[in-house]
């Protein structure tokens, strides 16, 4: 699919790409984000439509403590309860909830706490996305890396003893093609049991081809589920268009992928209502395809490169805790990821009670991972990272960590027949 958004900055000056962008924002500010653009695949689901009913009739404010309390004594938690437990009558009950999460998660995970590596291939970008490092607009450092120092990259990781792998980019087609991110995918499968995508979203055919090449699980982030506020915070690009992204974890499903993860990037808008739709997102496409391994991540805004005031919007440490403990309760079959932009304080009391997944030895930047893992100086450039982290602890530390804690770090438990 052609973009015409994308400007090389190899071949115009800073001041042309500028004006250019600002022509194409013009046109981008007309098109109705609701509506898809050529070449996005459409697919019959009635996924959407029941999220967002549920969204748009959830008034939090109604919900007593009674309701709460009655939501923590049912053994099977309904969309009622999970609602009442995501609302702000539930925050005085936080140590209840904590106790009912462990237990569930204890029921379904046991112990156990799972690791996984980032690994960004390039930050190239065609959208502008406000909130984003890796925005159009944000003059940093862009690199994409070819596929020799893909593999070097992958071998310092796996050195490591990492045994899976996500691998990122920008959402820019024209930079890095599906093709591209699929030889990236076949040179993971090497070094590494699983490996995951957080790219750009795509048609069901090329999540098929991605899922040949050694994909095995797709990330898409939806940011916010509010279509309004969606539309003001994504101004250009294939992003803005909302409902091709929504789709995207079902048609990788239909594509073959083995699991699809899910996220409300939590600050962004109303959290609360983020949540819930991020949690029936799952819900419903769960009851579509129960074969499906599902999982949630529960980010918050970090600062990014060239805008440091970027911060999580009333989403605290304890609403945090609420958001995954809810999802614990209302989800109890579904993987939890905390990611590094939480404190190490934060994920090493979250893994005891909800999460079941962690990243380590993370980096958000570009061909950054010799010097990052042993400290020695990178042979080329490097590329700027999409957001500041702040838990920076090596696999070796995680995991000494996590086992201190009385818990079983895996690193995979999946196996190829």
């Amino acid at each position: 699919m052609e973009n015409s958004f994308f400007v090389d900055s190899e071949h115009l000056s800073q001041a042309a790409i500028e004006k250019k962008h600002r022509l194409e924002m013009d046109k981008s500010f007309r098109k109705n984000h609701m509506e898809y653009l050529p070449g996005m695949e459409q697919i019959e689901s009635d996924v959407c439509e029941k999220v967002m009913s549920n969204v748009k009739n959830y008034d939090y404010s109604k919900y007593t403590a009674k309701d709460v309390r009655a939501a923590l004594e049912h053994e099977i938690c309904s969309i009622e309860d999970f609602k009442a437990l995501l609302s702000p009558a539930a925050e005085s009950f936080i140590e209840e909830m904590a106790q009912r999460a462990r237990l569930e998660t204890s029921k379904h995970f046991g112990n156990t706490v799972y690791l996984f590596t980032p690994l960004y291939i390039a930050n190239y970008c065609e959208n502008y996305c406000v909130y984003c490092g890796f925005n159009c607009y944000n003059h940093i450092s862009r690199m994409k890396l070819t596929m020799e120092q893909i593999e070097h990259e992958m071998k310092v990781i796996a050195d490591s003893g990492m045994e899976e792998i996500l691998i990122l980019t920008g959402e820019s087609r024209s930079k890095s093609d599906v093709n591209y991110i699929g030889e990236a995918c076949k040179l993971a499968r090497k070094y590494f049991r699983m490996v995951g995508l957080e790219i750009y979203p795509v048609n069901t055919d090329e999540y098929r081809y991605l899922h040949e090449c050694g994909a095995d699980y797709v990330t898409v982030f939806q940011e916010t589920y509010d279509t309004d506020k969606y539309e003001q915070l994504h101004l250009l690009g294939h992003k803005r268009v909302w409902p091709y992204r929504f789709d995207a974890q079902e048609r990788a499903l239909r594509g073959g992928m083995r699991g699809v993860a899910f996220s409300a990037l939590l600050g962004l808008a109303d959290f609360r209502k983020d949540a819930l739709a991020s949690a029936l997102h799952v819900y419903y496409l769960q009851r579509k395809y129960p074969h499906a391994e599902m999982s949630l991540s529960c980010p918050r805004l970090r600062p990014i490169i060239n805008n440091n005031q970027i911060n999580p919007l009333d989403v605290h440490e304890k609403q945090l805790c609420q958001i995954i403990c809810a999802y614990r309760i209302f989800l109890p079959y579904v993987g939890i990821t905390v990611s590094s932009r939480e404190s190490a304080e934060f994920r090493n009391g979250i893994v005891k009670i909800a999460a079941t997944k962690v990243s380590a030895g993370v980096s958000t930047g570009i061909g950054d991972h010799e010097s990052k893992y042993n400290g020695k100086e990178s042979d080329g450039a490097q590329g700027d990272e999409q957001f500041e982290i702040d838990d920076s602890r090596s696999l070796d530390k995680m995991y000494k960590d996590i086992a201190g804690e009385g818990l079983q770090p895996v690193l995979n438990d999946y196996l190829y027949v």
